[in-house]
């Protein structure tokens, strides 16, 4: 892996591809400046070498079209202060007044070129847009791992026109470990927790982890899938019809690769999908009609707890209940709590996926595993074995 760290940047320009699509309030300030900080060493590395670095990023949706909520210029402030050092801005990414910016950076500067987004090229992945922003630096350092899976001109064309000079930023290097740490230098006994609503979302994510890992938890509303496969009344919880028999198959398919899988036993039920309604325990297999399941029972949270304590590298892809209603959120806070004690023990955790990762943030287990993924659909699509086109075009 060709990182940072096998190049000296004195006196070159890096042109540093991150991540700061961060979400913002009514008045455009950043409420998480969790993808800013994550970057803060890739910044440091080029800066202590007595380079400069030019920052371009995307933020929101503005699809091609200058839009001033879009504008990167409301957030140069935060970037600053989570940098710790003055940030210049300039209100275009490509053309001459960019050109002109970058030209006149010193060693020890920062740029940040204007939302990438603005340019319907971007995402076209358009060569001569590419060339364009290419011409601003010496280096090219990929550092946007939430961006990796999109073949878009400043994640993966770009890279053509640096052939010595490109790399991987060290949060991306991270990310990369880290699911290699899982899928393929994992210490055993590794356990993957897949949670969420639809096992359509994770077939291919479970095809692919099945070689590397010794159990499998399912929870969430996927679980009912199962459960009803398994011959199991589900009463008015959710459930695919149609991938019943791909239930089975995966199932089948664990067996073959001697993966033990474990469902949940019993279900926090409730007759509507509501925080404030009765609510009570029941067998999973046994769920009365008008009654739904919204969460994992004690039973569950207790076994699922023995599984982890036993296991050494552990992944987690979504909530296994409706963690955003307080009434449904303890079979999650238990499997948290689960984790961070294996974590504690010496397992190496990997949380990964857009809910799995609000949830650890909202209730701080963010400080209690090993590593949370700052890439909800590059996670996926590495996990589902995918080559993202941000990563095959630095290795090329």
């Amino acid at each position: 892996m060709k990182t940072i760290n096998d190049f000296n940047f004195k006196d070159k320009k890096a042109l540093v591809r991150v991540d700061f699509n961060v979400p913002q309030d009514d008045q455009l300030k950043v409420t998480d400046n969790t993808r800013i900080a994550a970057v803060k060493p890739t910044v440091e590395k080029i800066l202590n070498d007595g380079g400069s670095v030019i920052l371009m990023t995307h933020l929101g949706r503005p699809k091609g079209e200058v839009k001033d909520e879009f504008s990167l210029k409301h957030i140069v402030d935060e970037v600053s202060g989570v940098l710790g050092k003055e940030v210049k801005f300039v209100d275009e990414c490509i053309g001459e007044k960019a050109e002109k910016a970058a030209a006149e950076l010193l060693p020890g500067e920062i740029l940040l070129l204007e939302n990438l987004r603005f340019h319907n090229e971007e995402e076209k992945g358009d060569e001569g847009f590419a060339e364009q922003l290419s011409k601003l630096g010496d280096a090219f350092v990929n550092d946007a791992f939430g961006t990796a899976h999109r073949a878009h001109a400043s994640t993966a064309v770009i890279a053509q026109y640096f052939n010595s000079t490109k790399f991987f930023g060290l949060l991306m290097a991270k990310e990369l470990q880290a699911i290699d740490k899982v899928l393929r230098k994992g210490e055993r006994p590794v356990t993957a927790i897949l949670g969420g609503s639809k096992v359509s979302t994770k077939i291919t994510i479970i095809e692919n982890i099945l070689p590397a890992i010794d159990n499998l938890i399912i929870g969430g509303g996927m679980a009912f899938t199962f459960i009803k496969a398994l011959g199991g009344k589900i009463g008015d919880s959710l459930v695919e019809e149609d991938k019943l028999p791909l239930a089975l198959e995966i199932l089948g398919k664990a067996k073959e690769h001697h993966v033990k899988v474990y469902l949940p036993s019993d279900v926090i039920i409730a007759e509507a999908f509501n925080n404030d309604v009765e609510r009570k325990e029941a067998d999973i297999y046994a769920i009365p009609e008008g009654w739904m399941g919204l969460d994992a029972g004690h039973k569950s949270r207790d076994q699922f707890n023995d599984v982890l304590l036993n296991s050494r590298t552990i992944l987690w892809n979504g909530p296994i209940g409706v963690f955003e209603m307080s009434n449904f959120a303890g079979g999650t806070i238990a499997l948290g709590d689960s984790i961070a004690e294996a974590t504690k023990l010496g397992a190496f955790s990997l949380v990964g996926g857009g809910d799995s990762v609000a949830f650890v943030k909202q209730f701080g287990y963010d400080e209690k595993v090993s590593y949370v993924s700052t890439g909800g659909g590059a996670m996926l699509e590495s996990l589902e074995g995918l080559e993202l086109p941000g990563i095959a075009a630095i290795n090329k």
